[in-house]
């Protein structure tokens, strides 16, 4: 296992353990709400900040393991030299693409929160939404260090 990869399985180990958390806030928010009327914004932003952790920061590590959805039906019953040629040219066609736009996008958006310390819309949120936005590097981080580890398994052996 290259050392790409492991810190790639190491992160995406990592923030998985975040994923019961969130489920188990997101249910004291529901039975507290319904239950007993008791409103918490601050848990519920919590859940969010959370959730996007979850699904920005797994992306790659979802990629490194080929466990992303995917809409296929010639690729199912493909060999696999077929597979790792597709998965060549369409990660050069459009990951590549995808993750130079969301990164300079990305970085604009945040630099834009931290500089005016953006905080939550809601009364009685988080203070912290510039920390939110900044999880959003993860995704096209992620993504690029998936696809050179696919590159390394793949081409360069």
């Amino acid at each position: 296992m290259y050392a790409l990869e492991y810190d790639l399985m190491l992160f995406g180990a990592i923030i998985s353990y975040f994923i019961p958390l969130m489920v188990s806030l997101l249910i004291c928010v529901i039975i507290s709400r319904y239950f007993f009327g008791i409103w918490s914004t601050v848990v519920l932003e919590l859940v969010m900040y959370f959730h996007s952790l979850v699904v920005l920061g797994c992306a790659g590590y979802v990629m490194n393991n080929d466990d992303h959805v995917r809409v296929d039906i010639v690729y199912r019953n493909a060999s696999d030299s077929y597979k790792k040629n597709i998965n060549t040219i369409f990660g050069l066609l459009f990951l590549i693409p995808l993750i130079i736009v969301t990164f300079f996008y990305s970085i604009e958006t945040i630099e834009a929160s931290w500089k005016m310390s953006e905080a939550s819309t809601e009364a009685g949120g988080l203070a912290y939404v510039y920390i939110q936005k900044t999880l959003m590097i993860l995704f096209p981080l992620t993504l690029l260090a998936a696809l050179i580890n696919q590159f390394i398994k793949t081409k360069w052996k």
